[in-house]
Order: structure tokens, then sequence, then C-alpha cells
């Protein structure tokens, strides 16, 4: 079991000893920290924090110790309930609230839990607001409030509608076109909140939907990250189904996956890169991925004249760069779409649209669209960590061994080679370190990977 503090928030597993798992009195320690670092940093009397949650089994509690804590602050809480990430990042804006916290532990299995925090943009805060959160837990600098200064508690319902609608109203979601298409998809939303947003957008876009897993039970059925070997139900009912296509998204909806007619994966890597197809044909402008995400993004915005970038790995990194940058689509290359158009956060309602969008217009096959970009293929594995091995001193080695290749240090080591890559790296959000490599085969992909593996282990 464990308990990751980090600057993106606090993750960990339900049960067990204090600061070593996600327990009640963690929980509350990090949501006063972040109610104080919230208060120190307005000029404001009165906040409100919105606060959303995922179908997870311990939602429920971990959301009540959160809201109640706040109002212990004296801070409004405003709690929508049931609700995806991107839902409650577009409430914070839409309500013009002071910040935002989602209960989630995206894809991790369900024993999990976390905090994830938002300023006042709804945006996932950066790393100097993240330090200040994690200082202030340390030292234990909490000040509540008297009895007369408390904040307040209230439930608002429909968010989940109102996302919908603002997706309906982006300029490029062709709702005539999607709407003539008569499109029959299936949906796995692993029995969390995707199984209400999903479905009900697609309906808004007269798309016959067949649910899979779609019940916001928390009972995940499957390892909720989406990747090709915990698809094999929905792969076979797309099949079953006749169904254009397959729509996988993970417990928060901010991670999205494609499954062609055919049953076989479009690959969550394709996702931004067909996104970004369809929005570069109609409105040309740069792009942004992190260093993890596939090469095919680089190639089809430089097919539409632009300019592509990579970023450290974690969706504020992205975020930062893309506004520099001034990208008109970016995300990460586990199939979360950022399209400043809608707001600065990945979206798997905004990337359905999209991709919908996409199809549409060009009337042509789920998988005829996916052989039609650029081949590369993608092997992700991982190494669990224990306390003694020294991960520092393991990429310093690797850095070292490849000097003489395209080492870049940003963000882990990511050595590029002249037809494939591989980056190494610790998980922000899971004791591992993760090795993604890239090649024009599955089986040099592999092999990359198994080389580095064998190459980290023998450091070790």
């Amino acid at each position: 079991m464990s308990l990751i503090k980090s600057i993106s928030g606090i993750r960990g597993t339900i049960g067990g000893k204090t600061n070593d798992n996600l327990t009640p009195i963690d929980t509350v320690k990090f949501a006063a920290a972040y109610g104080m670092w919230l208060k120190k940093q307005s000029n404001k009397e009165k906040l409100t924090v919105i606060i959303g949650r995922d179908a997870r089994i311990s939602g429920k509690m971990i959301s009540s110790l959160v809201s109640n804590t706040l109002v212990g602050l004296g801070i409004h809480v405003l709690d929508i309930g049931l609700s995806t990430t991107p839902t409650v990042e577009l409430a914070v804006t839409l309500d013009k609230a002071d910040g935002g916290i989602i209960i989630t532990a995206s894809h991790n299995p369900k024993q999990w839990n976390a905090l994830k925090l938002l300023n006042s943009k709804g945006e996932f805060l950066n790393a100097a607001d993240g330090e200040a959160i994690l200082h202030i837990a340390e030292n234990d600098a909490y000040i509540f409030s008297e009895v007369d200064d408390l904040g307040t508690y209230d439930r608002k319902k429909n968010y989940i509608e109102k996302h919908i609608q603002e997706v309906l109203k982006l300029k490029l979601v062709d709702v005539e076109a999607i709407k003539k298409a008569n499109f029959k998809v299936v949906v796995d939303a692993v029995n969390s909140t995707g199984g209400i947003a999903i479905p009900a957008l697609l309906k808004e876009l007269n798309v016959e939907c067949v649910e899979l897993y779609c019940t916001p039970n928390g009972q995940f059925p499957h390892n909720p990250e989406p990747l090709k070997e915990h698809l094999t139900d929905i792969s076979e009912l797309v099949v079953k189904e006749k169904a254009d296509f397959g729509i996988v998204v993970d417990p928060d909806v901010d991670r999205l996956a494609l499954i062609c007619e055919d049953g076989s994966m479009f690959g969550e890597e394709y996702t931004l890169v067909a996104c970004a197809d369809y929005v570069l044909g109609k409105t040309p402008g740069n792009t942004v991925s992190n260093l993890s995400s596939s090469r095919a993004l680089r190639d089809i915005t430089e097919k539409h004249g632009g300019k592509y970038q990579a970023s450290a790995v974690g969706e504020v990194n992205v975020v930062e760069l893309m506004k520099t940058s001034k990208a008109v689509i970016g995300g990460e290359g586990n199939g979360g779409i950022i399209y400043p158009e809608s707001h600065y956060g990945r979206d798997s309602l905004v990337g359905v649209a999209l991709f919908l969008s996409h199809l549409a217009n060009l009337k042509m096959s789920c998988k005829q669209l996916r052989d039609s970009y650029p081949s590369y293929f993608m092997s992700k594995n991982k190494i669990e960590l224990t306390p003694e091995i020294n991960v520092d001193l393991i990429l310093e080695t690797i850095a070292s061994n490849y000097k003489n290749e395209d080492v870049i240090t940003i963000d882990g080591v990511k050595i590029n080679f002249k037809s494939e890559w591989v980056h190494l790296r610790k998980s922000n959000t899971e004791p591992i370190i993760r090795i993604y490599t890239e090649s024009t085969s599955q089986e040099s992909a592999d092999a990359l990977a198994v080389r580095f593996i064998n190459e980290i282990k023998a450091i070790i």
C-alpha cells in the first residue's frame, strides 16, 4: 500500500496507517493545506470551492471529509457530486469559483483514491503552488474558523448536462454532420462517471449507444487503465454489434481510447493525432504533447504547416507550453485531449465530439482513418520500485551510457534514436519507473523496451 504526496495532489490506497495510506486523517490534512493555500493567495473574504468525484467506492467518504474540512476553514463548498475531471474544471470557470477539487485516482484500481487540485482558472496547480501546499501540510500550518465564520455547503446538480451543452457549442463540433451519419458505438466506462456523461453526449448527437460497464457503482470490471490488454470485452462487443467503433474512458473521463470496427485498437496515442488532424485542417496552428507521446502528432502537425513541441510529462507542463506556443490543440499520448477553445484540461467529451466530427466529414471507417496515419508502435512498461532503489542514479547512469545519442533530460531520460526512442521516468502517481518505447514495428518497440528493462535491472 502507498501514499504519494506530490505537487499534483495526494494519492493513496484506502485504509491502513496514517502517512502510509490515504486515511481520513491524511485526507483532512491535505484538504486543509489546500484550503489554507487558497486563503493566503486570495484577496477575497469569501471563497468558493467546487467539489466533484468519480464513482469509486471510497468517493463519498473522501468527498465528505474534504467538504467538511473546507467548511471548517470558512470556505463555501459547492458539491456537484458524481462528475468527471473535465466537468469540475469547467464548473470552476462557469461559476467563477476560487478553486476546485476532483476526488479521483484516475486510472488507478479501485483501492486507490486521490485529491486533484485546481486553481481559479479550473487548471491544475503549477509546481510552486503544489510545493506551497505540501509545506503547509508538512508543518500542520492550519488555522480553522470560529463558529460564526464557518463556511457553508451546498449541492448542485446537472453539471454534466452543462458540460455537454458547452461541448455542443464549440464551433468545430459539427453536430449536423454527426447526426446525419447515424453512427453506432459501444461505450466502456469502467462503471464510473463516464457511464453518465458519454451516453448522454451521444444521445444529443443522435448516435446509437451500446452501453458496456456504464453503471456508476465504482466496481471496476477490469483494470481501469484503457490499455489494449484490458479491453478484450469491448473489442468483442464492437464486432458483435457491428458498431462503427468503440469508446473507452477511464474512471474520471480525461483519457479517451478508441476501438476500430474490426475490434482492433485505434490506439490511445492516435486519439490525439486524429483530433489534431481534424482541428488543424480547420484552424491551422501549433501543437504540443509530452515527451512520452507518439511522433505521429509531430508528423501530422508538420503536414498541416504547424510546429510541434514536446513538454515534460504532466498536464500542467503540457498546458504551460501550449499557452506559450499558442497551440490550437494538444494533450498527452494516453488519450488526453486538450482543446483551448473549450478549456485547458484533458477532456474526453470534447475528444469524442471532435472525433465524431472528423469521421462524419471524412465519410470513412474508423479503421480506414487509423490506416491513413503514420504507423508507429509503442510499448508501455514499468518496473516496481522499492525504497532502496536509487532512481536518480539509474537515470543518470543510463544518460551517461548514451551520451553520444540525442538525449533529453528535462523529465527523466529520453533517448532519440534514428527510427525509435525510449523514455524512462519515475511516475508522479505510482511507485514505479515507466519505460515507454516507440518504433516502426511492435516487435522493435517491445525489443527496445526489454533491452532497457534489462539494463535498468543490471544497474539495480
